[in-house]
This record gives structure tokens, C-alpha cells and sequence, in this order.
């Protein structure tokens, strides 16, 4: 076979770094739902030209990350209750397909990753760092559907989780505690362990569905990380 004719892989583009660091950003609340991005402030604060970061943007707005607005600009998007139902929906069904998937393939491997992706969890918490536990939570939740073997489920599950921590930021409410969540969590990686269909589709709806209530409660008030 000649391979003459192909060229190396070029190294990721400015475009893509770009647009992680702002999805980032969209994620962990420093542009909450409703900002404004100038070109012209992230352009110098990020320190590149006007052309990759318009991309980036581009991409995000692809993303349903970012709104366009004539005349306008770009604004990060807003999200109201409907949005909150609709995507721990979405996660719920994804979730659930990447576990059933799960549980048919090397289950016992699944629930090693799993484990270890709790072991962080636990130790964010056992650290008192709010925000390493959101970001633990995000990563198992993002193994579980990695371990699934499904590229499409994986694609659609960041996306996703990306909305959900946009939720988070926006509509915060003082967080249950550590031991609720990673037992919420260890359910999981037992349920998988066991093979156990049943357990694991109730323990993932009953999650969602959690997630769902805490955010719309009428208490909720911005300050704390919720379970994603």
C-alpha cells in the first residue's frame, strides 16, 4: 500500500483550543447564561486574531452553547425550566442506552473505571472543595458513558454535560451532602458490577430526576454545586 500521498496530522487548531476554553468558561459560570461576548476583549484576552475566535464561536453557536443575535452579537444562552427538564431528559435516555450497552459488554472493566472515577469523587470531597467534586461528578458520569464503547453516545453525552454544568451555574442551590452523592454514585458502579438492568435504569432516573427538583425548587439560590 503507498502512503506517500498522505500528510501528518495537524496538531489540534487555534480555532478548537479557543473554543474549549470558552465552553469552559460557559461551563463553570464565568459567562453566565444571558452574556454578551465581545470579540475585540476575548480576542486580546485570549491572545489571538479575530478570525480563529469567530470560528470558535461559530462552533459554539453549532453547540447551542452560544445565541446570535442580529446587530446584535453573540450572547451566551439563556436557559429557563423547560431547558432544565428538557436536558436531564436527554441525558436520562443517553445515559441509559450507553449503560445497557454497558452491561452487555466487559462489565466487570466498566465498574474498575467507574470505581475510579468515584475514588476522585470522594477524595474531592473528603477535601471540602466544591468545585473539584462538580468536576469529579462531570467525569464519572462522562466515563460512564465512555465505558458504554459508543463514540455517537459519547459525543452527545458531552454536549450534555456541558449544558448541565451551565445549569448548575445558573440555577444553584446549596448541595446535598458528599455521602448522598457518592452513594447516589456507588449505586451505579454496583448496579453495573452486578449486571443488574433494573437497578441501574431506577438509580439513573431516580438521579436525574434529583438533579431536576433541586434546581427548580423555589429555595434555589446561586452559591453551591449541584450533583450533575
Amino acid at each position: 500500500m503507498d502512503l506517500t500521498d498522505l500528510e501528518p496530522v495537524e496538531r489540534r487548531s487555534t480555532a478548537a483550543i479557543v473554543a474549549d476554553r470558552i465552553r469552559t468558561a460557559i461551563m463553570r459560570g464565568t459567562f453566565p447564561p444571558g452574556t454578551q461576548l465581545g470579540e475585540v476583549e476575548l480576542a486580546a484576552r485570549l491572545g489571538v486574531s479575530r478570525g480563529p475566535l469567530r470560528e470558535a464561536m461559530q462552533r459554539l453557536v453549532a453547540e447551542g452553547l452560544l445565541r446570535s443575535e442580529r446587530h446584535r452579537g453573540l450572547f451566551v444562552r439563556d436557559l429557563d425550566a423547560a431547558d432544565v427538564r428538557d436536558i436531564y431528559h436527554a441525558r436520562a435516555s443517553v445515559e441509559r442506552a450507553a449503560g445497557l450497552l454497558l452491561l452487555d459488554g466487559d462489565r466487570e472493566a466498566a465498574a474498575d473505571r467507574l470505581d475510579a472515577a468515584l475514588a476522585v469523587m470522594a477524595g474531592a470531597a473528603a477535601a471540602g472543595d466544591p468545585a473539584a467534586v462538580a468536576d469529579a461528578d462531570h467525569a464519572f458520569h462522562a466515563e460512564f458513558v465512555a465505558a458504554s464503547g459508543s463514540p455517537r453516545l459519547r459525543r452527545m453525552a458531552d454536549g450534555l454535560l456541558v449544558e448541565t454544568r451551565m445549569c448548575l451555574a445558573a440555577l444553584q442551590q446549596t448541595a446535598p451532602p458528599s455521602a448522598g452523592l457518592l452513594a447516589e454514585h456507588r449505586e451505579l458502579c454496583e448496579a453495573v458490577r452486578a449486571g443488574d438492568r433494573d437497578r441501574l435504569t431506577a438509580v439513573l432516573e431516580a438521579h436525574m430526576a434529583d438533579a431536576v427538583g433541586r434546581l427548580l425548587a423555589p429555595s434555589a439560590v446561586p452559591g453551591a454545586s449541584l450533583p450533575a
